[in-house]
Parts: C-alpha cells; structure tokens; sequence
C-alpha cells in the first residue's frame, strides 16, 4: 500500500468552535476537507480533532476505518498517545477523534499527524501543529480518620472486584456509543470547589502511615441531598455502590469517554438508562471515602482522567 506524506496543502484560520483551536482547510476536485482541532492545550487536556469531508466533481472519497491520529513530539519523534477517528456524521461525512494527555506531560511543540485511506488504496497523511504549555497543579495534604484510612487500605477482594468491573467498562470504546449532544455542564448549579483536577495529593493515615496519588477529578463542595445532573446525552453504564466512592454512577458519551460521579447519598439512575444533559440523576453525598459531603466528578477518555473543564468549554464536533 503507497502512503503519500505532506501532500495536502492546508490553509490555517485561527478561530474556530473548539476552545484554543485551528481550522485547517482542503480542496481539490476529488474531495474537501475542513479541520477543527485544539491546538493549543495544557497537560491533562485532550487534543481534541474533528473533520468534515465533502466529495467534489470527481468522487473518489472513502474514508476506511483505520483513519486515526497521533501526536509526536518535535524534539524526539516520541508519541504521549494517538486515537482512531470514527464517524459521527454520515451526510456530510464527520469524522471525530480524542487524545488524552497525561497530567506530567512536559511542554513542547508537538506534530499531530492525521492518516486516511481514499477509494483508491493510497494512504494519505497530513501534519498540524500543536503547543502543550506548563501548567501549576495543586499540591494537597488529607488527613484521614480511622474509618477512611481503613477504606483508603482496603486490599478485600471484593474492592478488587469493583476496580476491575470499572477498569473494564472504562476500558471499552464501544463505536455504538455517539450520544455527544454538545458541550458538557457542569453537573451541580454550585461554583464551590474544593479540590481540582490534577491535583497533586498526599494521603496521611491515622497510622502514621502515608500514601501520594492523583486527584482524578473536581470535588464540587456542596451539602448532601444537592441534585446532581448529568453533564451530558448518554447511557448509564454503571449504577453501584463502590467500597471507596460509594454511591456511584458512571454515564457513557462517545466512544471511550465516560463521565463519573461518587460520593452520593442516592441513586435516581440504573445501568442502561439513556439520559439526557441536565437530567437529574442522582443526589449529593459523602458515602466512601470522604471528609465531607462533596460531589466528585470526573471525565475519562481512554480510561485516562482528562480535565472536565475542557469539555464544558469545547465542542468535540
């Protein structure tokens, strides 16, 4: 199979309907295509890319499904991650895709090259630019009573048994699942947070004991019994009670993305459930492991944890 590289001569917009994004245009008799994709971004964003392809005068255009991206740092050649590109839209054809980027990646200039085939067996590949700057995350210490020490420690099997069931479903791209209606809310009406995504945390046991770990997540200070919507269009895929987050909900939106939310004292959910953005799904709590009631909110793409503002303040496509 021939692959033709750098053949597309692209022409840059800097605004567009993606937060920090470039528009890149196309255009031949064959085919056009018009991009959208965030080209400036932090550590724990996602790259997010969408593009719209219309068949001109001499239709030649099918998109195969190996169609994907993958982003490469300039310096070293090296890729923090890539994701496969899937159909959103049909007429005109929209294809979308998602790179999650890890909180302790380094800034940089990075390339993200988009690969398709066309009708006639020839790859076609393609490169933009993207910036990932530094950003400061929180540094925090929790101190933890006996009770969630002992939840925080917990090694029974049947808290193994509930990690890997999540693991499993946040593990699963499931091309069925396009139920993305725009871009996400916030969950609770309150602006009170009282951790933040990424943060840097120190767990101090009533034993004397200490553990670091990541905070996956936004905690949303707000009293128990608080309704809790969803964020998004989507299906319920999980509705439990978990050892650690305790009442728990997790809601599918697109193919590996998923949003989470712990610490509930009541459920208005059950697994496969369709929601709809803004519907009430369940109440506030502090069932788990918390120091407080709070909601804990979170967005995975790839099972990675990605910050949710990004996704309230971008359109995917």
């Amino acid at each position: 199979m021939k692959t033709r590289k750098g053949l597309l001569l692209l022409l840059f917009s800097a605004t567009s309907a993606l937060l920090s994004a470039r528009s890149a245009y196309y255009s031949s008799k064959a085919y056009s295509l018009s991009i959208q994709y965030t080209d400036e971004i932090c550590p724990g964003d996602a790259v997010i890319f969408n593009m719209t392809v219309t068949e001109g005068s001499e239709s030649i255009m099918s998109l195969d499904g190996t169609a994907f991206i993958k982003l490469i740092r300039d310096a070293t050649g090296k890729s923090p991650g890539d994701s496969p590109l899937f159909t959103v839209n049909h007429s005109p054809l929209v294809m979308y895709g998602a790179i999650p980027l890890s909180t302790y990646l380094e800034e940089g200039t990075f390339s993200l090259k988009v690969t398709y085939t066309v009708t006639n067996g020839i790859r076609m590949e393609f490169s933009l630019p993207v910036t990932v700057t530094s950003k400061d995350f929180v540094e925090e210490v929790l101190y933890l009573n006996e009770t969630n020490t002992a939840i925080k420690t917990d090694n029974s099997p049947q808290r193994a048994a509930q990690i890997d069931k999540l693991n499993a479903i946040l593990d699963t791209t499931d091309t069925s699942n396009i139920y993305y209606d725009g871009p996400f809310s916030y969950p609770v009406t309150s602006t009170r947070r009282t951790s933040f995504f990424g943060d840097r945390r120190t767990y101090k046991y009533n034993t004397g004991k200490k553990e670091t770990s990541l905070h996956y997540g936004i905690d949303f200070g707000v009293p128990e019994g608080t309704p809790v919507t969803a964020c998004g269009a989507g299906k319920v895929v999980l509705a439990e009670w978990r050892n650690s987050t305790g009442w728990s909900i997790v809601i599918a939106h697109m193919p590996g993305l998923y949003s989470l939310y712990y610490h509930l004292s009541k459920m208005e959910v059950s697994e496969g459930d369709y929601v709809e953005k803004g519907e009430e799904i369940a109440l506030s709590g502090s069932t788990g492991l918390a120091t407080g009631p709070h909601l804990h909110w979170e967005v995975r793409l790839y099972m990675n944890a990605v910050n949710p503002d990004q996704f309230v303040e971008t359109t995917l496509f």
